[in-house]
């Protein structure tokens, strides 16, 4: 544990309750793909369920149930409590695009060709792009409310302060995974219009728009 995995665990958490809060509150899933959330409880328990065989810490153990459950409280609001306000006509991004790639890489390229390995392997490849079905959403409005945008900083946040994290455990622990940083940074790349377009519209007060 150092400082960086801290910040980013803070800022996925944030992430979550901002999400979670936004739809209980408003009564609403308007504007959340939820592709994206079904993509987030897959790569949540794809990649936690050496929580059945490994225990490292209550601090370990007490996030990554907090994450699997809150993704699948997020997919219950979107596709059964809250369905009315679903946007099906805008959350057309075709997942399986995302999916069989990953599995297919995970399969190929991991540390060990062991069940909880691949899975691992899988999560961290399929969570690099997991972001992707919700930015298209936002392409496809044109516009994003500001809770959607501070969510989204939020869960960027996460992946870049978690790069910093290896950085941080390369310089002082010598320990690295190539895996998880290279989909890091593409999941950081993802995020960098996205990032532009929050710090200069919705930091000042102005509505999140992208072009259509």
């Amino acid at each position: 544990m150092n400082i960086f995995r801290l910040l980013a665990d803070l800022s996925h958490l944030l992430a979550i309750i901002i999400l979670l809060l936004k739809i209980w509150k408003t009564r609403s899933c308007a504007g959340i793909s939820g592709k994206s959330q079904i993509l987030f409880a897959i790569v949540y328990t794809s990649r936690y369920l050496d929580l059945l065989t490994t225990f490292v810490s209550a601090y370990n153990t007490i996030m990554k149930i907090v994450f699997i459950v809150a993704s699948y409280a997020t997919v219950y609001l979107m596709y059964v409590k809250f369905k009315a306000t679903y946007d099906h006509n805008h959350d057309t991004f075709r997942i399986e695009f995302l999916l069989i790639p990953s599995v297919i890489l995970a399969l190929l390229i991991n540390r060990e060709f062991t069940v909880l390995e691949v899975l691992w392997t899988f999560s961290i490849y399929l969570e690099s792009v997991a972001i992707l079905p919700q930015l298209f959403l936002v392409s496809k409005t044109g516009e994003a409310e500001s809770i959607t945008s501070h969510y989204l900083f939020a869960l960027g946040s996460y992946r870049g302060l978690y790069l910093l994290n290896w950085i941080y455990r390369y310089i002082v622990e010598d320990h690295y995974e190539l895996i998880a940083i290279v989909a890091g940074v593409i999941q950081t790349v993802l995020y960098c219009d996205f990032f532009y377009l929050y710090i200069t519209k919705v930091l000042k007060g102005k509505k999140l728009q992208l072009p259509a």
